[in-house]
């Protein structure tokens, strides 16, 4: 069913004879939401839960399917991470792996990977979890030892916040792929 506008059209005295009717303009999702707008709700959960844990946030951005817009499904995206309750942070972390170094890490590198999560792991009790969108992958080494070295400062409530931020910036990057990817 298409609504159109609720506004009259009225006439306008200096265009004698002319109405002036709001413009319309009606444009199709983009090509890559078709097919995640006209997914079964499985198909959709399964596309979001590859994103991002959490079941309720899953559900809620696939429920407010179709979306127009690339853009307006990642400000769902966002919404939808902004209202994750302890649990559902905690039910995402959970689900998180550490990220991934690069292939020609050297042996060093892994080994400092490796013990500065396990005292983040022992002091907030979750993998870290970081955004790489936009770092260099010659880089990402770097970003994600000085990064998980100074969050070790945070104290847990602080840290809880940064987490879901990133938790949010992963699950946009990771819908994005997605969808671009299964060249929805």
């Amino acid at each position: 069913m298409t609504r159109g506008s609720t506004l009259p059209a009225h006439r306008l005295s200096h265009l004698s004879g002319r109405l002036a009717i709001p413009a319309q303009t009606r444009t199709s999702p983009a090509p890559l939401l078709d097919g995640f707008n006209s997914a079964s709700a499985d198909a959709a959960h399964r596309t979001l839960l590859a994103c991002l844990r959490s079941l309720r946030w899953a559900r809620r951005v696939a429920d407010h399917r179709p979306y127009p817009t690339l853009e307006a499904l990642l400000a769902a995206s966002d919404e939808a991470a902004y209202d994750l309750t302890p649990g559902d942070l905690a039910e995402a972390l959970a689900a998180e792996d550490l990220p991934a170094l690069p292939e020609d890490a050297y042996e060093a590198a892994h080994m400092a990977l490796g013990a500065a999560h396990a005292a983040y792991e022992a002091k907030f009790g979750h993998t870290f979890v970081i955004c790489l969108d936009g770092v260099p992958q010659d880089e990402s080494l770097d970003h994600i030892l000085e990064a998980i070295r100074s969050r070790l400062a945070n104290d847990p409530e602080d840290e809880r916040v940064v987490a879901a931020e990133e938790l949010r910036r992963l699950a946009k990057q990771r819908l994005t792929d997605s969808l671009r990817g299964a060249g929805l």
